[in-house]
């Protein structure tokens, strides 16, 4: 093989002097979680994705802060301008450690969020745009790019009520089995029965002794027999950590954000936030959660979101998040940054520091070649499996 480099190395190797004479770049990434979220909602994600970031990309402290816990009630623009104000402090603050000036715009930002937490980000994004004293001002603070992760930018998809339907109603066939046997265990003179030699309360009761029917159903009999056969209908509320994913969840869901409905308004957004990438250079993306088809019951893929029609201008900003474990649509968007429950969650990291990547290099005015672009996707791979020291529940592979 000749020893003269050729055109695409002679480039990387220009890109890279230039980035070792840059000064440190701080780029802090900023996470934040949707509808009843908690700070543990991300688990160790945002801690892999700072290690990744850190291996792949030279003159760069990464910073990944969580959005400290919020109420998800009220109006979406209540929270949006909480959070545009909190930003705008830690920005200053950031700036001023890091020997930067307050305001002075050198810290780059990006907005992660999850579920609406999507919805969040991208409004305090536009915000902070149409706050420009002109179209010709620079943005501040400098967000260079908005990462949504499962967030419903068009609603939710109908399949969601419909599947968590039926499961909430599987429950409340269970809840009648049970108030059955309830009568059968309470009824005459205090007699027993049994099915088959196995307690009457075994076909329905929760697997683990924490289900509540055990300490109910005695004394609901007692005040009286209407009172157990009521229970039937609410049995989907009293086994709502079985349930996790019913139906009450997702109206919940939507009831927090009204404008869910605004289809105009979901459409305006989208279109803004492309008009933004296009003039301002701020990359936006939105990963939604894929389920495969699972005869007989679904034929084909699932998802959690609606998605835009492939022919449209903001297709291209959704990007798949496989996940072949999630027993449904609930399930893979609550569990989207849980390995041991998603089995996409390392590649969903992957895809996500290399969309940040893109976004600093953007930001530096810089364009790789693809042979850097490949030698840095398999780095990332590296970084993304290693073992990070002081863990807590560990999220590296096996």
């Amino acid at each position: 093989m000749s020893s003269v480099d050729s055109p695409s190395e002679d480039k990387s190797a220009d890109s890279l002097a230039v980035i070792k004479q840059l000064p440190t770049d701080l780029l802090l990434i900023v996470f934040i979680h949707g509808f009843k979220g908690t700070d543990t909602t991300f688990e160790n994600f945002p801690s892999r994705l700072e290690h990744v970031l850190t291996e792949i990309i030279e003159n760069l402290k990464v910073e990944c802060i969580l959005f400290p816990a919020y109420e998800t009630k009220g109006q979406l623009n209540a929270a949006v301008e909480h959070f545009a104000d909190w930003l705008t402090t830690l920005t200053v603050q950031r700036e001023v450690a890091n020997g930067q000036g307050g305001g002075a715009g050198k810290t780059k930002i990006v907005l992660c969020g999850h579920s609406m937490g999507g919805l969040l980000a991208a409004d305090a994004l536009l915000a902070f745009v149409n706050s420009r004293p002109d179209k010709d001002a620079p943005l501040w603070p400098k967000i260079i790019a908005c990462i949504a992760f499962d967030t419903p930018y068009l609603g939710l998809h109908p399949a969601v009520f419909k599947n968590s339907a039926t499961k909430a109603v599987e429950y409340a066939g269970a809840a009648r089995t049970v108030v059955s046997d309830v009568f059968s265990l309470f009824g005459k003179k205090g007699a027993s029965s049994t099915v088959s030699g196995q307690p009457p309360l075994a076909i329905a009761a929760a697997p683990t002794a924490e289900s509540g029917w055990a300490k109910w159903a005695p004394a609901a009999y007692a005040v009286g027999g209407a009172l157990v056969a009521g229970a039937a209908a609410g049995t989907a509320y009293y086994r709502r950590d079985d349930i996790g994913s019913g139906y009450s969840w997702a109206t919940d869901h939507m009831n927090y954000v009204r404008n869910l409905w605004d289809e105009e308004a979901l459409r305006k957004r989208m279109r803004d936030l492309n008009d933004v990438q296009v003039h301002l250079g701020v990359i936006f993306r939105s990963f939604y959660t894929l389920l495969p088809p699972a005869p007989p019951s679904f034929s084909s893929p699932r998802t959690f979101a609606i998605l835009p029609q492939r022919t449209s201008p903001i297709a291209a900003h959704f990007l798949p998040a496989r996940n072949h474990q999630a027993a449904d649509e609930i399930q893979a968007h609550t569990n989207m940054f849980n390995p041991r429950s998603n089995d996409g969650y390392y590649q969903l990291g992957l895809d996500t520091a290399k969309i940040i990547r893109e976004a600093v290099m953007s930001a530096r005015g810089i364009t790789e070649s693809g042979d850097t672009e490949a030698r840095k996707d398999v780095e990332a791979a590296a970084a993304m499996e290693e073992t990070l020291p002081d863990q807590v529940g560990s999220d590296a592979k096996p």
